[in-house]
């Protein structure tokens, strides 16, 4: 069997390539576009099937350097971390508090499950615990960080099994968030409000960038400071306490301490059209990349217990979603937005969720509350539940 090795230029390349063909072929193929499904998981998963099979006939296997990533991601946290101003947060209110309590019944309920059903498929519940909040609300960085701690306690392959596990969600995460959106969104003929409602921008010429250099080159300094800074908080913080947070909490706390420093004082005008523009960019590369390097020949030696307990996460999530958080969040055109998040980030992470509500936006019209709510829940405001539900978990476990 041949090898193939793609340098992180190459591996770039390829992920710009898939998004436009994820793009082109949700345009042109129906079934796609009708269910929303995102640009970046149709063209990653396509060429994650095309991988699987090279591997599997012994013709070829690709490696990619998909160390950009880290970077994509921090930069996309920044973006969102700037749209967040306090008086902002305000405005979200009871749906906020609400979608936050929510979240952290999800969150319990994942472990649950997860240790109910490894009991009677007959695996150490604390491998089974991997397919829980730990894998599912936390993604493949709280796999590696707690499979870890789980493995030091005598359990083999948890990060791997972890691992697989967010890697199969984060797949239904973005294939099961936007369709279920649209059918809540048609079957009670939901609609947004009038001055959110937009047009696609490649038919409304009003929509569209226009870009000024030294504006352009302001947004982008702002943004790489933040990233510089918080991720040199994030290093502080773990020097001083030895406990470890993500470079992508520290990056968006930064941004979201300039953004309300600057809303007082006006350092810089912040113009959103390009911060929007570097969002969707950096969130589009990312979920392509991460989506094109998985490793499905791989998961499929662990396939059979994970895939029972993360498919019964699957159905629970979208049960919970529609006949309890759907009604207590109001039953509106902004709470099935907000189920697409929820989705997105209950099995996958948070640039799922931003990706789901980013696809029913397009294609019903712009949700403020969703896309204030969901990104400071799921990137912030949740870990002071999971964190606590995990530990309690593996402690009574172990």
């Amino acid at each position: 069997m041949h090898s193939l090795n793609l340098d992180i230029t190459s591996t770039l390349i390829l992920s710009i390539i898939l998004f436009i063909i994820g793009n082109f072929i949700k345009n042109r193929v129906n079934i796609f576009n009708r269910f929303c499904i995102p640009s970046p998981v149709i063209g990653g998963l396509l060429f994650c099937l095309l991988t699987l099979l090279l591997k599997f006939f012994n013709i070829c296997d690709i490696s990619m350097d998909t160390s950009l990533m880290d970077y994509l991601i921090c930069f996309f946290f920044t973006t969102v971390g700037v749209g967040m101003s306090m008086s902002l947060v305000k405005k979200g209110g009871k749906a906020l508090i609400k979608y936050w309590i929510l979240c952290g019944v999800l969150s319990f309920c994942q472990n649950i499950i997860a240790v109910i059903l490894s009991k009677v498929i007959g695996i150490n519940p604390l491998l089974g615990l991997m397919c829980g909040t730990i894998s599912m609300e936390g993604g493949h960085g709280s796999s590696a960080a707690y499979g870890a701690t789980i493995e030091n306690l005598g359990v083999q392959n948890a990060i791997s099994v972890g691992i697989a596990a967010s890697t199969l969600g984060l797949i239904l995460a973005g294939l099961i968030g936007s369709p279920l959106a649209k059918f809540l969104i048609d079957k009670y003929k939901l609609k947004p409000g009038l001055k959110y409602k937009k047009v696609s921008t490649s038919k409304n010429i009003d929509n569209r960038i226009n870009l000024d250099i030294f504006s352009f080159l302001e947004q982008l300094l702002t943004i790489l400071l933040c990233i510089s800074l918080g991720k040199l908080i994030a290093n502080i913080f773990f020097n001083i306490t030895g406990i470890i947070i993500p470079a992508i909490t520290g990056c968006m706390l930064i941004s979201v301490l300039f953004r309300n420093v600057n809303d007082k004082v006006n350092i810089i005008n912040l113009d959103f059209k390009i911060i929007d523009f570097l969002s969707d960019l950096s969130l589009g590369i990312f979920l392509t990349m991460a989506l094109m390097s998985i490793d499905l020949f791989k998961l499929s030696s662990l396939f059979g217990p994970i895939l029972i307990i993360v498919i019964c996460q699957a159905i629970f999530i979208v049960i919970y979603s529609i006949f309890i958080c759907f009604k207590i969040l109001g039953k509106n055109f902004d709470s099935a937005v907000m189920i697409s998040g929820l989705i997105g980030h209950g099995l996958g992470a948070t640039p799922t969720a931003l990706a789901n509500m980013t696809s029913i936006s397009d294609k019903y019209g712009y949700s403020k509350k969703a896309f204030l709510v969901v990104p400071l829940v799921a990137a912030f405001l949740l870990d002071l539940f999971t964190m606590p539900c995990i530990i309690l978990f593996i402690n009574i476990l172990s």
